[in-house]
């Protein structure tokens, strides 16, 4: 299985990005499928989840900012970011858990994209 991430970039606080991962080698659309994000020095933590039965998770500082989304006919999932804030600024990963383990554990994750940069500028 392959993701491959893509959609980061430089933008100012209060603007927007959508990040995509797309999928191939294998259909998601069954697999839990997770955003994290790792800023230098810091923890990889999940931003936003989706689950096979499309029940969503978000961690509280992207509540009502960022949206989680899949497209099964690309195989592909989003992060919507909206209103973003200097402390969103990070590496960002997708990754899928095809095993329905728990949603915050980057361990319960067996396939992960290479990262694309969110770069939030005050």
């Amino acid at each position: 299985v392959q993701l491959q991430a893509s959609g980061g970039g430089l933008v100012q606080a209060g603007g927007s990005l959508r990040l995509s991962c797309a999928a191939s080698g294998r259909t998601i659309s069954s697999d839990n499928m997770g955003w994290f994000r790792q800023a230098p020095g810091k923890e990889r933590e999940l931003v936003a989840a989706v689950t096979w039965s499309a029940y969503t998770y978000y961690r509280d500082s992207v509540k009502g900012r960022f949206t989680i989304s899949r497209d099964t006919a690309k195989n592909t999932v989003y992060l919507q970011m909206n209103k973003l804030k200097p402390e969103d600024t990070a590496v960002y990963y997708c990754a899928g858990d095809p095993r329905g383990g728990s949603l915050h554990y980057p361990s319960s994750y067996e396939y992960w994209g290479q990262g694309t940069q969110v770069t939030v500028s005050s």
